[in-house]
């Protein structure tokens, strides 16, 4: 499968900057349209959607979103593994890229051996668990018409998951990472495979309150080994990763400030060598979310 897919004309149709959120999952299926429509019309190549056990659907998610768009992409960041098997998922993604015109970009992942367990899955070995997975969707039977196979991106993090990302998808969809994490993944990956970092902004000035607000974000991700272990070898210590973070830690994942200083990070990762950056806005609501996100927007890195 990995060989049919135009990796160059997904990089361009995804954009070089997109929209990473959770939020969405929250409001009705119409008021997810408008918004879509609007992330769309602001210029962003490609919207993201998260998918844990408390959110809507993954697959069925993206359609509605889909149905509301024209060019948008839309994205799993990330369709777990756990939530349905390899037929289903392969399926699902046929589906849906041959309803909308190549616009579905599968984001797979092995998520956390927390969430994992509370499903009845032994989460075992990850790395395997995902080739096991890849093995089972080229394996699958489709018989509807399929113009081309729907693009994969893992959710990968260390070595191991990123030369599996290299050879068995078009590239990778790493969370919760720096643009330092982002150039050691480039030189793992090399240079053809998508590389579509998240990066968490927040327009906030003040530093107490920025840093407020983003501990409540990192903390969830810090009580999660996966994240914990990929920082530590970014060479991240004991006391950054305590808690909440660090105020360096906490800087370095949540970049808040100023539009010009978000924008500037964004930056930063398409110079380490992202192709796409997907920028997961920290508000209250959605409302306020999509207000961020028209600010940003005035940027000629988004509307490049």
């Amino acid at each position: 499968m990995s060989g049919s897919v135009d990796v160059a004309e997904l990089k361009r149709r995804m954009g070089r900057v997109g929209v990473w959120t959770g939020m969405l999952s929250r409001e009705s299926a119409a008021f997810e349209r408008d918004a879509a429509a609007e992330i769309e019309s602001l210029g962003f190549g490609t919207l993201w959607v998260g998918e844990v056990p408390i959110s809507k659907e993954a697959f069925t998610h993206s359609a509605v979103l889909l149905g509301g768009t024209r060019s948008l992409l839309i994205a799993t960041g990330i369709a777990s593994i756990w939530s349905r098997d390899a037929v289903a998922a392969a399926n699902a993604a046929n589906t849906l890229t041959e309803a909308y015109d190549g616009r579905f970009v599968l984001g797979l992942g092995v998520s956390h051996a927390p969430l994992v367990n509370t499903r009845g899955h032994d989460y075992g070995k990850p790395v395997s668990a995902m080739r096991t997975y890849l093995d089972g969707m080229d394996q699958a039977e489709y018989q509807g018409p399929l113009p081309q196979p729907a693009p994969r991106l893992l959710a990968a993090l260390r070595p191991n998951m990123l030369e599996l990302a290299a050879s068995r998808a078009q590239g990778a969809h790493p969370y919760f990472v720096t643009p330092e994490h982002t150039a050691r993944a480039r030189e793992i990956l090399g240079p053809d495979p998508v590389l579509a970092p998240e990066q968490t902004v927040l327009l906030e000035t003040d530093p107490e309150r920025a840093r407020e607000v983003g501990r409540r974000f990192t903390s969830r991700y810090l009580a999660m080994p996966n994240y914990v272990n990929n920082l530590r070898a970014l060479g991240w210590d004991d006391a950054d990763l305590e808690g909440a973070g660090s105020d360096a830690l906490v800087d370095a994942l949540v970049v808040w400030g100023e539009p010009e200083k978000v924008i500037e990070r964004v930056r930063a990762h398409l110079d380490a060598g992202a192709d796409h950056v997907c920028i997961q806005p920290l508000a209250d609501t959605s409302q306020q979310m999509l207000e961020h996100l028209r600010i940003l927007a005035e940027s000629d890195v988004i509307a490049s």
